[in-house]
């Protein structure tokens, strides 16, 4: 049983009845203090409702007892503590005890703590043991600087690589947990207006705008391009997320355009990169799969939230799986493969689709989705929470076609090259003049189009239904007329491309040092003060954010080397980690 006292409220002197205006407010104070003095922790002491009617008396009817106005926000308190425990909610600044800490958040705790007391010895260390080398004929020796070898060669500088990253991913989960995790930081909900969307909108469009260059590459969707895409469109997302922008249709059917183009890009990325460079070796897989999960995994760990949670990172990942088996399964084709065997291009046409009707089959008997995608020990990965696969299924049959588009953008660009039908090895058009102005004319119309249905549909529902059918068009619309003309292919934004190289990592990490409550609220460092909490907190989450991005390239390059044996050791280790986790998840039953 849970005992509240309430304290007694201030009185208004002007409003007691004549016989009780011997009552005041000193001994009003007097009474209140008796009272937290005796029942001491013998129960809750509730003073905040003190504090309400302090600011709200003037409605007080006698002047002794709380009015309207106050009692309703007392009753809102008081439901607040009594009913939010037992509910389900997603809101910035809702009250709530924080979670508990897990055993697997304890263990991890441990090991960063280790890493870091590690690193500290070890650059203690290596001061010292500088600043006793003797000189040579009074010359001191110089520091010689070695690039990283793999994991397994066992010598202290890459030891050292190793556990300072350990130690600064230990320092920036720490920051996590502080914020997301704990009450030492506020949380404030999600305020949408039009002026809060698009006047950020519009500074950072034309801050990319200002910060444009010349590249060095010509081809169509080279890397420069491709980089500002992914940033501008992150930046767009940020602002989206943290404005609450998704209650407006049009402005939510626009970003799923660009999550589309996220896919688009996935599919359009590992398909060049198998058909040009014909790489299919276990090393790439694993590579890639440690890259595109590190933060997240290490995230479900110290946050204590399932794997789907940040569904974005297993949809890549699933994507990238699902490309990888398309294009390794026999007969393996590529590029030069295509040039000797010609029937190769009627194969890899054959393979897409193959992959178009098993997408199709999905889509459409959602209760062989659920049993494929629920079968273990690959159902953790799938479920959220409360054991549901409904999340993944509304995420993945939203963009499933999204990845095959790219395939099939990237193939045709190929084809045409092959056959010599468009030209992007200069700084000239692609086509003729006639026919560069009949495709930009097609692509403004289907880029209009599309805006126009944004409009048009009712709801979200509906237009989901209709979005996997109809995202292509603004996507092969923008990238026509982004790269038709010479001038436009060959001129990028530094600006966008410096978000686009750690645009993953905005996404991820925006979760919780950024917005808060797992992306219901927004994350407040600097109370009452709202512009400058933004610029803060940004500034902090862009830092953040590109540091991971270094971090995981480093660790990578020592989880996954090119030596076979010891790739197979650190599997080994992973595996030997990761299983007692999944056991006790239930992941083997």
């Amino acid at each position: 049983m849970k005992i509240i006292w309430i304290l007694q409220d201030p009185v208004r002197q002007d409003k007691l009845a004549p016989e009780k205006r011997m009552i005041t407010n000193d001994q009003v104070d007097h009474y209140n203090k008796a009272a937290m003095e005796a029942l001491d922790d013998s129960c809750l002491i509730w003073k905040s409702s003190r504090l309400v009617a302090q600011g709200y008396n003037v409605d007080s009817v006698d002047g002794l007892h709380a009015g309207p106005v106050a009692l309703n926000y007392d009753m809102q308190i008081l439901l607040n503590m009594h009913c939010n425990e037992h509910m389900n909610f997603d809101d910035g600044t809702c009250c709530g005890t924080r979670e508990s800490i897990t055993t697997v958040q304890l263990c991890t705790a441990i090991l960063f703590a280790i890493c870091i007391v590690v690193s500290v010895m070890m650059r203690l260390c290596s001061r010292i043991g500088i600043r006793r080398t003797p000189p040579v004929n009074g010359i001191l020796p110089l520091k010689v600087k070695r690039k990283p070898a793999a994991l397994g060669e066992n010598t202290e500088s890459d030891a050292y690589v190793v556990f300072t990253a350990m130690a600064k991913l230990g320092v920036i989960m720490a920051y996590f947990f502080l914020c997301d995790r704990t009450t030492f930081f506020m949380k404030e909900n999600k305020y949408y207006s039009n002026l809060n969307f698009f006047l950020p909108f519009g500074y950072v469009m034309a801050l990319g705008l200002f910060f444009t260059e010349d590249s060095q590459m010509t081809q169509v969707l080279h890397r420069d391009q491709t980089d500002e895409w992914k940033g501008w469109m992150q930046l767009v997302i940020l602002i989206y997320h943290m404005t609450g922008a998704s209650q407006v249709l049009p402005i939510y059917m626009q970003m799923r355009v660009l999550v589309t183009s996220y896919l688009f890009l996935t599919g359009y990325g590992h398909f060049s990169f198998f058909w040009q460079k014909g790489d299919y070796s276990i090393f790439r897989v694993c590579k890639m799969v440690f890259r595109l999960n590190l933060q997240v995994v290490v995230m479900c760990f110290v946050m204590n939230r399932p794997y789907q949670f940040y569904y974005f990172v297993p949809l890549i990942t699933f994507w990238f799986f699902v490309i990888y088996i398309a294009m390794c399964f026999i007969p393996q084709i590529s590029a030069p493969s295509a040039d000797e065997n010609p029937w190769h291009y009627l194969y890899m046409v054959t393979k897409i689709i193959v992959v178009i009707v098993i997408i199709t089959i999905l889509y459409m008997s959602e209760v062989l989705f659920e049993k494929i995608f629920v079968t273990r020990p690959f159902k953790a990965l799938f479920v959220t929470s409360d054991d549901s696969v409904k999340e993944w299924w509304f995420r993945w049959q939203l963009d499933r076609y999204s990845v095959v588009y790219g395939m099939i953008f990237g193939y045709a660009y190929f084809f045409l090259k092959k056959f010599e039908l468009l030209d992007d090895k200069g700084s000239c058009s692609l086509f003729s003049r006639g026919v560069c102005w009949t495709v930009s004319l097609l692509s403004i119309i289907g880029i209009t189009g599309y805006t126009a249905f944004t409009f048009l549909c009712k709801n979200k529902p509906e237009c989901n239904e209709v979005h996997p059918y109809v995202a292509f068009v603004p996507i092969i619309s923008y990238i026509i007329l982004r790269n038709v003309a010479g001038f436009m292919r060959t001129r990028y934004s530094t600006f966008f491309a410096w978000f686009g190289k750690i645009s993953l990592e905005l996404f991820i990490t925006q979760y919780h040092i950024w917005l808060s409550a797992d992306t219901h609220g927004v994350l407040v460092l600097i109370p009452s003060y709202p512009v400058l909490n933004v610029i803060v907190t940004s500034f902090v989450f862009l830092c953040v954010s590109h540091e991971m991005s270094k971090l995981v390239t480093t660790l990578s390059n020592y989880a996954v080397p090119n030596n076979w044996k010891v790739l197979v050791r650190n599997a080994t280790v992973f595996l030997l980690v990761l299983l007692p986790i999944g056991i006790s998840h239930g992941m083997l039953g």
